[in-house]
């Protein structure tokens, strides 16, 4: 098992602007803590529009110099901890409390170091804002009940390679979606979050160009997925979108759509047995790869759309976990020349 405080250092992306933090320097925060937000689920419509438009509207400039906080009732310890566990409160405030990592600079909106902890040397002093917290205050950041566990938390904002897909997007938009869409890894109700941030590290690690999630898919930002995902989630590009969406994605590039299935035979769709003849044939072709959650599997859509691959084993066994069988697609399916378009 990893530390998770080991260091990790992220691609520089362009940054969003500073959120709204609490006055430390008043008894009565200016910060606006939502207490009451609607219950909403990850997909297209989600977090688009009123979230967006009310994040945007919320940002203000950092607040004045604060070096530390000594208790876990601070208006924006709270924030922080609300930022952890709340999908929706992420995405209404547009960041994300990352521990024990740290990203590249322009994405990092704060780093709250433990007390006595060395600040990594890659931090620009002047333009990174840095608060020292004791170890109480740590704990109740991190959910992490050992002092020596965590030593750094980054509060960072949403990376410019995620994007939320309208409905009413044009078909030309999809274009800016990827930046390479010669292979695009496709997820479908996918809510493990450890098994959504493997899947994204082995993406990101085999090259492919980015990342689409269908509704029922877990939050991407989730602490858990986060650290599955061992930064992914700031790397590769992500999409949140449906079906209409991979459908606009398919007829602009051509793209072939296949979907991990196992080994037993669907009459109406028979499935193919993943080989290197079989990869070899895709090469140059662009495609699509589908792959459904544990428990229910791909959905009807899926299934209808796209041409079922399985995995050839051994023995009794019909499938494997779905980041397992997602590394193996992937690493047999992914481009040997990596060419930006």
């Amino acid at each position: 098992m990893q530390c998770p405080n080991q260091f990790l250092m992220l691609p520089t992306h362009h940054s969003l602007p500073l959120m709204n933090f609490p006055d430390f320097q008043t008894k009565s925060s200016s910060f606006c803590s939502w207490n009451r937000i609607p219950k909403i689920h990850h997909g297209p419509k989600a977090y688009h529009g009123f979230y967006v438009e009310n994040a945007s509207k919320k940002m203000l400039p950092f607040p004045p110099k604060v070096k530390n906080i000594t208790s876990t009732s601070n208006p924006f310890v709270k924030h922080c901890v609300k930022l952890r566990l709340s999908s929706s409160y992420r995405y209404l405030h547009g960041s994300v409390l990352v521990v024990g990592a740290i990203l590249d600079r322009p994405i990092i909106e704060c780093l709250l170091v433990l007390d006595n902890s060395h600040i990594p040397e890659e931090i620009d002093y002047p333009s990174v804002h840095i608060i020292r917290v004791n170890s109480v205050v740590m704990s109740k950041l991190s959910g992490v009940q050992s002092n020596d566990s965590v030593h750094v938390i980054a509060l960072v904002r949403f990376p410019t390679t995620f994007h939320v897909a309208s409905d009413n997007l044009l078909e030309e938009d999809c274009r800016k979606w990827f930046s390479f869409p010669h292979r695009i890894l496709v997820l479908d109700g996918i809510q493990d979050p450890g098994n959504l941030g493997t899947l994204l590290r082995s993406a990101t690690a085999f090259r492919w160009g980015g990342v689409l999630l269908l509704p029922g898919c877990c939050d991407p930002f989730n602490e858990k997925a986060l650290r599955a995902g061992r930064g992914a989630s700031f790397q590769i590009q992500i999409i949140t979108g449906n079906w209409t969406h991979i459908e606009t994605l398919r007829k602009e590039f051509q793209m072939k759509m296949l979907a991990g299935h196992p080994s037993i035979s669907d009459k109406l769709n028979p499935v193919l047995k993943l080989s290197k003849e079989l990869a070899d044939s895709l090469a140059e072709l662009p495609l699509c790869l589908v792959l459904g959650s544990e428990g229910t599997g791909l959905s009807e859509t899926s299934k209808s759309s796209c041409e079922l691959v399985s995995i050839p084993m051994a023995g009794e066994f019909e499938s494997l976990n779905v980041s397992v069988a997602g590394g193996i697609f992937m690493y047999m399916l992914q481009p040997e020349n990596h060419v930006t378009i």
